[in-house]
């Protein structure tokens, strides 16, 4: 199968210079998300030891997600991301809903990342006014992504590889705590920790529930390798790779890491806002605990923040393609990087220092802002699954001649449905996380009046039309593959019969 994009001679598109190494750490870096970090105090102090099981069966169902995706993807490797493959399979509202709801998400996850950012610099360097590293991030991410594609790869590529250092360095340490009789105020080391303060579930089932409140949001990002589509090399060969490793990531980052910190110190010591690994370092009589942590906070801050400006530019480029932006965002600097979209990304970025000025409740309305932003991501996965059903339906020739079908099928997308349900009912159990997924469908409505004033208008059909008539090209070569295929496998059954 041909990995070109389909374009006239005269017409500029992406590039793909993202090689293996930076598509898998894109890949690691979307799954290992600040939640981890920052918010895992949080979602032990609420689950308990169950918080394992949480983080597993999360890890468990976006798995799937991933691999639908991946399918519909490499299907046609026209498709940019999955806006794309929603658009063209669904129909152009779920390419315009799903665009404009994932771009929402991160311009929400980038702008609390750059108060994160702000606020662990006041920690490293005590009096310096928050606007300043704030807008210092801003500047920093919007140079490096206007370089080239390549340039974005680098960075998110280092900013992974500190994070898998920092937790592969709790893991050791841990471990040797463990092992060596570590003694603390709150005890003794010991994996018995786990099961000996109330149980694995302590706080009983609603506590287990609650540990999907929060969890859920650690997941954000996981879809991110979907949105490198464009501009991966080999991607039939890259993407694989990087999708099928998210369990083991998983595995390893998160139940790893929880697991451990639960062993050096009883659930019981952990509380929200409070960073398990900063206490887990320092209670190891490491003196520059605090501050290696904090170095390691600041830059998966960063790396989050960076992937937002990535994704985010990346979703508007492909809408304006399809006329569901301004044709503006579709314009590509001679670098093939699409400046205009990343320049109004950064601008949105910059509403996060006014933010930090606007008062002390700001941490509530963060909660509950990004809350909206799981619960949207939550619409996006949903979306995802259902352009596979249609693909299924509509192209059962591409399916069968995929090299990288979906585990499970049809009835596993349903069994995700049920759960995708059960973290809905879960955020109704609170009333921070109620009120939240109330105020959501505001979003879609705004979304829905915008979509009823554009569909008709002559620019967006004849964008849209052209969309269509690119992914043809790509699919006609697809479907002559599968035929091809098929052929050939029926020629060898009758040789064998």
């Amino acid at each position: 199968m041909s990995t070109k994009t389909v374009t006239t001679p005269e017409t500029p598109h992406l590039e793909r210079q993202l090689s293996n190494r930076h598509i898998q750490l894109i890949a690691i870096g979307g799954a290992i998300g600040t939640g981890l970090f920052m918010g895992s105090g949080k979602t032990i102090s609420a689950a308990g030891p169950s918080v394992i099981f949480v983080y597993m069966i999360i890890g468990f169902m976006l798995f799937f997600v991933m691999r639908a995706m991946g399918e519909l993807l490499l299907s046609n490797l026209n498709y940019k991301s999955f806006s794309d493959f929603a658009a063209d399979l669904l129909g152009p509202w779920a390419g315009f809903f799903t665009g404009w709801t994932y771009w929402f998400c991160w311009v929400i996850t980038g702008i609390a990342d750059v108060i994160a950012i702000a606020a662990y610099s006041e920690e490293l360097w005590p009096g310096v006014p928050l606007w300043i590293p704030g807008i210092a991030t801003v500047i920093i991410l919007l140079v490096l992504n206007l370089a080239t594609v390549r340039a974005f790869g680098e960075t998110e590529f280092w900013f992974a590889l500190i994070k898998i250092i920092a937790i592969a360095a709790l893991i050791i340490v841990g471990l040797f705590m463990i092992f060596s009789g570590f003694q603390s105020d709150a005890g003794p080391a010991t994996f018995t920790n786990l099961w000996s303060h109330g149980g694995l579930f302590p706080n009983e089932f609603m506590g287990f529930v609650a540990g999907f409140q929060i969890a859920v949001f650690a997941f954000v990002g996981i879809e991110l390798v979907g949105t490198t589509a464009a501009e991966a090399k080999d991607p039939e060969k890259n993407l694989p790779k990087a999708i099928n490793s998210i369990p083991i990531r998983v595995l390893l980052f998160y139940v790893g890491a929880l697991i451990i910190l639960m062993s050096v110190t009883p659930w019981t010591q952990f509380q929200a806002g409070h960073s398990p690994f900063i206490a887990m370092f320092s209670l190891a009589g490491l003196g520059a605990a605090a501050t290696i942590v904090n170095l390691v906070v600041l830059s998966s801050a960063m790396s989050s923040a960076n992937s937002g400006i990535y994704s985010t530019s990346r979703m508007v480029y492909g809408l304006a393609q399809e006329g569901d932006a301004p044709t503006v965002f579709s314009r590509l600097s001679a670098r093939k990087v699409p400046q205009n979209a990343l320049f109004l990304s950064c601008i949105l970025l910059l509403s996060g220092i006014v933010l930090m000025y606007a008062g002390k409740d700001i941490g509530k309305a963060f909660d509950m802002v990004t809350t909206v932003a799981a619960v949207c991501f939550v619409f996006v996965w949903s979306i995802i699954l259902a352009s596979y059903l249609k693909f299924r339906s509509r192209r059962p020739h591409l399916h069968a001649a995929s090299k990288f079908k979906m585990p499970g099928g049809i009835p596993m997308v349903w069994v995700v449905f049920a759960f995708f349900a059960f973290v809905l009912w879960a955020l109704t159990t609170q009333p921070d996380t109620l009120l939240a997924l109330l105020i959501t469908p505001i979003w879609f409505v705004i979304l829905g009046v915008a979509w009823v004033i554009l569909r008709k208008r002559p620019a967006h059909l004849a964008r849209y039309a052209e969309f269509q008539k690119d992914l043809a090209g790509e699919k006609e070569v697809a479907e002559e593959k599968a035929l091809a295929d098929a052929e050939l496998a029926d020629a060898k059954a009758s040789r064998e019969s």
